[in-house]
């Protein structure tokens, strides 16, 4: 692999490294999802456990290798798995649960229903999204603030990579078809 997908590959290793506490290319399966969040990825606990399923060791249970992990989850980005929900969506999702339209959101209300609505976010997960979230001026979410500043994203984000990545791979594949046709010819 060249360029993006170099790219692309690096950044997945490093990430994974960092949660590869002994040094040998392996980390817990508790790590999956935690690695899978660095990178970028928003997954499901369900995606997480397929994650898990589709590269845990067989004769090590309980362990990931880089090896199995590396290419699954190349394949995962290139086809927009676990992709983090755009600012139209969550604009949409704000307005849906602020049914007196205000704009804001009371930070308990905010709390509550991360924590008991759909895949619920554990207490440490929504302080780490209020100390953010919170305008410390008013002690409200001012959600539309707040998307500036969670879409304030990296132009180099692991999805557009991977888009990338792919678009390199298909030029290589047409370049490859037409020197084949070129030698028949």
């Amino acid at each position: 692999m060249e360029g993006v997908s170099a790219e692309l590959e690096k950044r997945i290793s490093e990430a994974f490294c960092i949660f590869d506490h002994v040094g040998d290319k392996t980390i817990d399966v508790r790590e999956v999802g935690t690695v899978l969040r660095f990178l970028g990825c928003a997954p499901t606990e369900k995606e997480v456990n397929d994650v898990i399923t589709q590269t845990e060791m067989e004769d090590s249970a309980g362990e990931v290798h880089l090896t199995k992990f590396l290419p699954y989850i190349m394949h995962l980005l290139i086809d927009h798995r676990m992709e983090p929900a755009g600012p139209e969506e969550l604009l949409a999702a704000f307005h849906v649960i602020d049914d007196e339209n205000r704009g804001y959101l009371e930070p308990e209300y905010f709390s509550k229903l991360m924590m008991e609505e759909g895949e619920p976010f554990t207490q440490e997960e929504v302080d780490e999204m209020l100390a953010i979230a919170i305008d410390p001026l008013s002690g409200q979410i001012n959600y539309e603030y707040y998307l500036n500043q969670l879409m304030h994203k990296r132009k180099d984000s692991i999805y557009e990579l991977a888009a990338q990545s792919n678009v390199e791979k298909a030029k290589q594949a047409q370049k490859q078809t037409r020197q084949s046709r070129m030698e028949v010819a």
